[in-house]
Parts: C-alpha cells; sequence; structure tokens
C-alpha cells in the first residue's frame, strides 16, 4: 500500500479516536482521558504502519513491536493516572479560559493532537516504507535507545506515582530516583524514545524527517503545553518547587546545583 493511503487511514482512524474522546469529555466536563486516547493511536499507527508498510520486514516488525508497545505502556499509565480523578489542571485552564466556547475549541483542540501525532508518526512510516535493511549497528543503536527511553520513562513515572499516593506528600516536590536529577524526567526519555527510529531510516527517501519528531516532541514539552503549563501550577500548590527550579535540570538528568546558582539546561 502507498505511504500516503496508509497515512490517510491512521489520521482517519485517529481523527475518529479523538472526536470519541471529545464526546467522553463533553459529558464529564474531564478532558484528561484524551491523553491515554492519543497515546494508545499512536501506538496503534506504529502497528498500522508496520503491518502496511513496504519496506525491510526487520524494520517494519521493529516499528510495530517498539511502537505499539511504547503506546500501549503510556496509554496504560495515563489511564490509570486520570481516569476517575479530578481535570488535569492545564486543561482546567483552558476550560475556564474558553468559557462558554470551551466545548467547540476542545473539539479543534483535541483535532490538532491528532495533527501532532501524524507529525510524530513520520518517525514510524519512514521506517517502515524504507526497502534498506538496517544495519547491525543501526538495529543494536535504535534497540537501545528503545530500551533506555521506555525503561526509564516508566521508572520515572513510577516513582512520581508512589511518592503522590502518600498523602503526606501532597504539598512536597517529589526529588526521588530520576526526579532528583530533572523535574522532568519521563518528558526526557519521552523525547529519547523518537530517537530510536531514524537509525532505520537510512537510506529511505526523506530519511531525514524521521529526526523532526524528536525535536518536535522536545519543543512541545518546552515551549507550548508541557512543562510551561505544568510548571505554572506546581509553583502555586508546592512551595518549595522554587528552590527545585533552581537547583535541578528542567528536562535533561544532570547532578543537582547549589540552590544559589543557575539551573543547569
Amino acid at each position: 500500500m502507498p505511504v500516503v493511503a496508509a497515512a490517510v487511514i491512521a489520521f482517519a482512524g485517529t481523527s475518529l479516536a479523538l472526536s470519541a474522546a471529545w464526546i467522553y469529555q463533553w459529558r464529564t466536563l474531564n478532558a484528561g482521558m484524551v491523553d491515554p486516547v492519543w497515546a494508545a493511536t499512536l501506538g496503534g499507527i506504529a502497528v498500522l504502519a508496520a503491518a502496511m508498510g513496504t519496506g525491510d520486514v526487520t524494520n517494519r516488525l521493529f516499528v510495530g513491536i517498539a511502537g505499539g508497545l511504547w503506546g500501549l505502556r503510556l496509554a496504560v499509565h495515563l489511564w490509570r493516572r486520570n481516569y476517575g480523578k479530578p481535570e488535569d489542571a492545564r486543561y482546567r485552564k483552558f476550560r475556564d479560559q474558553w468559557g462558554d466556547a470551551a466545548g467547540r475549541n476542545m473539539f479543534w483542540f483535541f483535532q490538532l493532537q491528532g495533527v501532532i501525532a501524524m507529525l510524530l508518526a513520520m518517525a514510524f512510516f519512514v521506517p517502515a516504507f524504507n526497502p534498506t535493511a538496517p544495519s547491525p549497528l543501526a538495529l543494536i543503536s535504535a534497540s537501545l535507545i528503545w530500551l533506555a527511553a521506555v525503561t526509564g520513562e516508566a521508572a520515572a513515572d513510577r516513582q512520581l506515582r508512589r511518592f503522590c499516593a502518600d498523602s503526606r506528600h501532597r504539598t512536597q516536590v517529589c526529588q526521588v530516583g530520576w526526579w532528583r536529577y530533572s523535574r522532568h524526567p519521563n518528558y526526557f526519555f519521552e523525547c529519547l524514545h523518537w530517537c530510536a527510529y531514524p537509525a532505520l531510516a537510512f537510506g529511505a527517501p526523506g530519511a531525514w524527517l524521521t529526526i523532526l519528531p524528536p525535536l518536535l516532541m522536545a519543543w512541545l514539552l518546552l515551549k507550548i503545553s508541557g512543562i510551561p503549563l505544568l510548571e505554572a501550577h506546581l509553583m502555586r500548590s508546592r512551595p518549595a518547587y522554587k528552590v527545585y527550579q533552581q537547583t535541578t535540570s528542567v528536562l535533561v538528568p544532570w547532578p543537582p546545583k547549589p540552590a544559589t546558582q543557575a539551573p543547569s539546561p
């Protein structure tokens, strides 16, 4: 199947899934469930690209298994975090700002998530349609990066979940495990995950496109909807967060600095 046809099918499925998530938030006034749906659709796109791809079978297997497992783990984690819980502060802020237009704006905001998902999915489609078999070095590199990213993100998610489960930590800042070295280690490993696929795109037309997903993810998290909104909320709800900002790297894990010095980049 041509890559354009596969991409159209993927986008249609993604749009439908996010429309269903919008209906759920319209009925419950809780937009948080878009997060696990978004992760699940991206994992589904990886499997779809592998199934419909015309590239080397090793590339397709890697994309389907690696992308599918990544999406499944993240979707399950986000479901456990959001289902039956109060609406995420980021979405609550949007709802308050939009007022009577919140329903309509949420729909288009959800569809924008679908567009972003398709841009990220270039990391799946290019290797899945690459007829060139990966070298052993490329396959090993991709596998090691993927393993480090997924296990690291899972560990960071687990550490934060256990910390927040203790009611004594309600106004405290998590600084255990990876969170001692990065204010957002889960986001760092999320960006790292997208670096696993370019190694499988060597020799493919448009191989350079696989460089864009990790850059796009980092930009979104650092500048748009991830870190800025989350940290604004944490600054209001956790008094010690300002010191944490001064001592701890925002994204890349790095040894903490004294409070009198500037934070690591």
